[in-house]
């Protein structure tokens, strides 16, 4: 028999809808809908953020025109931003009518997706903003992949069975992205004001689109598409080792399964990057030689060089001289001397020395050294790090040149160990790693391939398998010791949270009452640590501590002059309850039998005195002494919160807003920052939970060690001191790439990089 709960109408792969079906129709209606409300709140809190951006930069501006820029973009802005959202949310939604209509239009309308535009005829602003589109879709398709797997096979059987991809799913990155584009056609800014825009677009819109993909996801679930398929893209294990030839085909066929076809952006990142290269050296003729038909090298005989040189650096470290420039010009000095190495090297084995590499050749050699001389830059990586990754530039640009994919496959496997790589490096300090576990483990990595890598590219696939599997136990250990620091701090929370809200209930019913030194001393230490322990036991709304709270109230009550017959008699009948509740109270707090009686004992001297009995001084005097008496040490820690009597509630701290506190606000747990701590050291800290009691941040190694807590201001000041930085959570090589271009593109882009 069926279960209730389950679809009614499931829908496998192997079945298809069609998309003009009134339930197929109905479906891709509830991705239209889920669409334009997520979309017009994400553009809409984008455009909120614009002026404020805008500003900042016009502040910041080197001379009056270029001030006089920002603030007129402000100007255009703020008078077109509503043609800007409307064009954009009706462009989206157009998009994906047209999906559902089976229409594609490819001559008007929706522009075409980036990776059909010819970049090398295009004006410097349209290959900026394609440069920036470019970068923005890469990135965000990488860190989508697995959401966005899941609604490219849902609507692939939404639409029939035809195959559904990042480059022609109407709510992908691709889509949303150019869909932007054509609304930005209703600016007349400069293009330096669009790309600070597009900037925002990708944090704010962009940024956030895993929220509409699970959205989406969970609505065909419930409409019954697909509900049990596994969201993640499936790879094929790799060739066996020796199945790799020179050239870029040979390695296709090696890696079945590997490299899927990324669609437009990656192709078209690396295309950019290709025409941004030519266009620095004049705009020769691809592949051939600079400086006249020279003979230049063949692939083999670049692999054979590089080998010779990947030998030295296994022995006596990484040939080249990378020294963090900062200008392109420079970093390109760099690799030349690698190009130099080379030429030598093809000159001893073949008898003579060529005259330069090809073109294509010499493309790869830059953009692997200034990927190289990116890591070097990377505040990302600690310093340690940087130089040991440094050392497989060869290695890399063996890899390069075996297979040209390697820039324009994400899932290439030697992109993905670079990552793997640095992801791990990320976490490293000396500290949390005393035991050298992961630092060795980063150098056999390397020293591995530095050592085995000749021409079969399995090796990267097998050394990212043997450091995940490295990763993986490190990080099931590392979450036990996390787990163990979250319940510890938890539980202090809670001891805090239970010591003053014990302390505020006795406090407020004192009020002006001057009490003697005994009652005040018992209520302040014995019965304070009470009310505490039976928080934590039984709650606060339990009847324990309403008895609890009933006795503070008729103890101080006692206290108060009882000179009539009347209030006498009052007072006697109060004092057997009295007596059984502190006597059960104590006793639950670990008080000894004789420091029970000995207390109560001093309690009938003071009562006796009280109604009006003949005490001598000497029992008076020691009645009072019993003020003092010692907290047993097994509630010791609890005894220690008699000062929150005097101080309740921790002064509230400054609620001012600033862009560190709203830093702090979007940081989510797994985030790495770099703190600077005694002595100057740096240790790096995941954020590793959140208390939902006193919102202060607990911090944690890799190790799973507590490194610090802060509360969201103490946190906020630390990042303004520059006494704690965020780590970013891109991937390498993406950052590498978003760098890369940034830096050919200079001075062009150079304004908009002033909002990272």
């Amino acid at each position: 028999m069926k279960d209730a709960s389950e679809p009614s109408n499931i829908v496998s792969l192997s079945q298809r809808l069609d998309p003009s079906s009134e339930r197929g129709g109905a479906l891709l209606n509830t991705v239209r809908d889920i669409a334009s409300r997520r979309l017009q709140l994400l553009v809409n809190g984008m455009f909120e953020h614009v002026d404020d951006a805008l500003f900042d930069l016009a502040e910041k501006a080197e001379n009056n025109a270029a001030q006089m820029h920002y603030f007129d973009g402000m100007r255009e802005v703020r008078k077109r931003r509503p043609a800007v959202e409307r064009t954009f949310l009706s462009t989206v939604t157009r998009g994906i009518a047209d999906f559902a209509s089976q229409q594609r239009q490819t001559a008007s309308g929706v522009p075409l997706p980036i990776g059909s535009v010819e970049l090398t005829l295009v004006a410097d602003n349209e290959l900026e903003e394609s440069l920036a589109i470019t970068s923005m879709i890469g990135k965000n398709e990488t860190r989508l992949t697995r959401d966005l797997f899941a609604v490219n096979q849902r609507l692939s059987v939404i639409y029939g069975g035809t195959r559904i991809d990042d480059a022609n799913n109407p709510v992908a990155p691709a889509a949303l992205t150019q869909a932007f584009r054509q609304a930005m056609r209703e600016l007349s800014a400069e293009m330096r004001v669009k790309l600070i825009i597009y900037k925002l677009f990708d944090r704010y819109v962009l940024a956030s689109l895993d929220e509409l993909y699970q959205e989406i996801n969970a609505e065909l679930v419930r409409a019954g598409v697909l509900p049990q398929l596994r969201h993640e893209v499936l790879r094929q294990p790799s060739a066996a080792p020796g199945s790799a030839g020179i050239g870029g085909e040979a390695v296709a066929q090696a890696l079945p399964g590997v490299l899927p076809d990324d669609g437009g952006a990656s192709a078209e990142l690396l295309q950019t990057l290709r025409t941004l290269f030519s266009a620095r050296r004049g705009d020769l003729p691809e592949n051939l030689p600079i400086g006249g038909p020279l003979q230049v090298p063949t692939v083999n005989e670049l692999i054979g060089a590089l080998s010779v040189l990947q030998s030295q650096a296994a022995t006596i470290g990484s040939p080249l001289p990378l020294r963090g420039s900062q200008s392109t010009a420079s970093v390109l000095q760099e690799v030349a001397h690698l190009k130099e190495q080379l030429l030598s090297q093809i000159g001893s084995l073949r008898g003579e020395r060529p005259g330069q590499v090809a073109t294509m050749d010499e493309d790869t050699i830059d953009l692997v050294g200034m990927l190289f001389e990116f890591i070097l830059e990377d505040r990302n990586l600690p310093t340690e790090m940087q130089v040991m990754l440094a050392r497989l530039q060869i290695p890399y640009l063996k890899a390069a040149i075996l297979d040209r994919r390697l820039f324009a496959h994400r899932q290439h496997p030697a992109r993905r160990l670079l990552d793997s790589l640095a992801d791990a490096a990320k976490g490293w300090s000396a500290e949390s790693d005393r035991d050298h576990r992961l630092h060795d483990k980063v150098k056999s990595v390397v020293d591995s391939l530095l050592q085995e890598f000749d021409d079969d590219l399995s090796i990267f696939e097998r050394l990212n398998i043997e450091l995940q599997d490295f990763q993986d136990q490190s990080r099931r250990r590392a979450e036990l010791a996390e787990q163990r620091v979250a319940e510890s701090t938890r539980g202090r929370e809670k001891l805090e949270q239970a010591r003053r809200r014990a302390a505020r209930e006795i406090l407020t019913r004192i009020g002006d009452h001057s009490l003697p030194p005994l009652i005040h001393g018992i209520l302040s230490r014995a019965w304070a640590n009470y009310m505490v322990l039976t928080i934590l036991r039984q709650g606060e709304e339990s009847s324990e501590f309403r008895d609890a709270l009933r006795f503070v109230n008729d103890f101080i009550d006692s206290t108060r002059p009882a000179r009539s017959i009347e209030e006498r008699r009052t007072l006697r009948q109060m004092l057997p309850g009295i007596e059984r509740s502190l006597r059960r109270g104590l006793a639950n707090v670990a008080f000894q039998e004789n420091d029970i009686e000995r207390l109560l004992a001093q309690l009938h001297t003071y009562y006796r005195h009280q109604l009006g009995e003949s005490v001598p001084a000497a029992e008076v005097q020691a009645a009072e002494a019993a003020a003092t008496l010692p907290i047993p040490e097994s509630i010791q820690p609890i005894a220690e919160s008699e000062a929150a009597l005097d101080a309740i509630e921790p002064p509230p701290e400054p609620v001012e807003d600033t862009p560190e506190l709203r830093m702090v606000g979007e940081l989510k747990p797994g985030i790495w920052l770099e703190f600077v701590t005694e002595g100057d050291t740096l240790e790096r800290a995941k954020l590793s939970w959140i208390s939902p009691m006193s919102g202060r941040y607990l911090f944690v190694n890799r190790r799973g060690l507590k490194v610090a807590d802060y509360s969201p201001h103490e946190l906020a000041i630390e990042l303004a001191a520059g006494r704690a930085r965020v780590l970013e959570s891109t991937a390498l090589f993406d950052r590498a790439l978003d760098a890369i271009v940034g830096r050919l593109s200079q001075p062009a882009t150079a304004s908009a990089s002033d909002i990272e």
